[in-house]
């Protein structure tokens, strides 16, 4: 993913790239050559160092040339340490993040594909906290895991205050598929998004995310994004209770462009409390909807039939396979007309589609939900103070004076 496809039309010279190269930078000695290269691009906006692999002396060396380089907007360090021991990330973090702090118009950081995990957290807590140029961040397997996703979430809390008071916009993008943030995380995760209002884009895709934490990370935090584009929760486990808190929070997001809940088990009860909500109102944005594997049967198939046609004008991508209905379906052939006499849009291949089986599934899918529980269910409001050093004098404060209060806050 990269910024200038989309954003900004950068020309090539703008431009340093080692991307893929795999080579590995030890010494001083090692990256000079490099660095000259670099140092000889006019007004360089992006860097690309992703698929090397970077020591700590490299490092050093790397983050005393970043800081001379004041347009930058765009920097890939993903894949950046195959090899590395997990006593040298740390080490090389402390050196180029605080150089990344020093670059007045970098909007976009891709830290993903790096082995990051808990030791690592310190200097990645520390940059997002005062990252305030920032507009797009990219955490995507890095084994960061529950502990250190929680840390990640309060970090992206410092960070929205820290904006404010030093009125920079909030974050628009947020990536952090494949980290196993699991429902330990999902207190301080829905802290940290909540408070960024311009959210434009969250992907959380493969945490191992289960029904408690989905509930609470859509009621209690992107239920108040109110500018979401892009949702994407696959490969979770969302089942009937996530779902009806998504259905209820639907509504919030105008804007939606696309919803991925591939792989997210919504059962059908769940599928139609989604395919309802998305009925209640025509989203004219939306042109991608993700529902495979799913457990979705016809029930729904025909109340997604019916706002294809009315809510959904610009549905353009239809994903439905590995659900619980007939191939040869008339709601299938349905939409396939509708796609048809709109010139564009296309349903997926349907080469796995699963045999209806009696409704036991579901029951016992409500008894997983209520043994389903978040470890540790903390006040959200109460996390909010504690994580800016707001204490609570009198638990019976409105929420105008908690604001005031958190106004009030710094970030060094």
């Amino acid at each position: 993913m990269s910024l200038f496809d989309s954003e900004f039309d950068i020309k090539p010279e703008n431009t340093f790239s080692i991307a893929g190269k795999q080579i590995k930078f030890n010494t001083k000695e090692d990256i000079e050559p490099y660095i000259k290269k670099l140092n000889e691009v006019s007004n360089l906006q992006k860097i690309d160092f992703s698929g090397n692999t970077i020591g700590i002396e490299a490092s050093k060396e790397l983050s005393e040339a970043l800081v001379n380089h004041k347009d930058i907007l765009e920097i890939n360090f993903s894949d950046l340490y195959t090899g590395r021991l997990n006593t040298e990330i740390p080490q090389s973090l402390q050196y180029l993040l605080p150089a990344l702090l020093k670059l007045p118009n970098l909007k976009f950081i891709n830290l993903s594909d790096n082995a990051f995990g808990l030791q690592t957290i310190d200097p990645i807590e520390e940059y997002i906290a005062k990252a305030v140029t920032l507009d797009h961040l990219i955490l995507s397997n890095n084994g960061m895991g529950p502990f250190a996703g929680a840390r990640i979430g309060g970090s992206l809390f410092k960070l929205s205050n820290a904006k404010k008071e030093k009125k920079y916009s909030s974050l628009k993008t947020f990536i952090c598929g494949r980290n196993r943030l699991e429902n330990g995380s999902i207190n301080y995760l829905a802290v940290g998004l909540r408070n960024h209002e311009d959210l434009e884009t969250v992907r959380l895709y493969q945490n191992g995310i289960r029904p408690a934490g989905i509930s609470k990370l859509i009621e209690k935090g992107l239920s108040h994004n109110k500018k979401l584009k892009v949702l994407d929760l696959q490969d979770n486990t969302i089942t009937t209770s996530g779902a009806i808190k998504l259905a209820e929070s639907i509504s919030n997001w105008p804007d939606l462009v696309e919803l991925n809940l591939n792989d997210s088990l919504l059962k059908n009860k769940g599928s139609l409390e989604v395919v309802r909500a998305l009925s209640k109102d025509k989203k004219e944005k939306l042109t991608i909807l993700k529902l495979q594997y799913n457990e979705l049967e016809s029930d729904s198939l025909i109340v997604l039939a019916e706002l294809i046609s009315d809510k959904l004008p610009n549905l353009k991508s239809l994903e439905l396979n590995g659900n619980r209905f007939e191939e040869d379906s008339e709601h299938l052939t349905t939409i396939t007309d509708i796609f048809e006499e709109r010139g564009f849009g296309e349903l997926d291949e349907l080469d796995e589609l699963e045999e209806l089986d009696s409704e036991e599934e579901d029951e016992d899918d409500e008894d997983e939900d209520e043994a389903d529980a978040l470890e540790e269910d903390l006040d959200l409001d109460q996390l909010e103070l504690d994580l800016s050093g707001v204490s609570l004098e009198n638990k019976d404060k409105g929420v105008d004076e908690i604001a005031d209060e958190l106004s009030k806050t710094h970030i060094d």
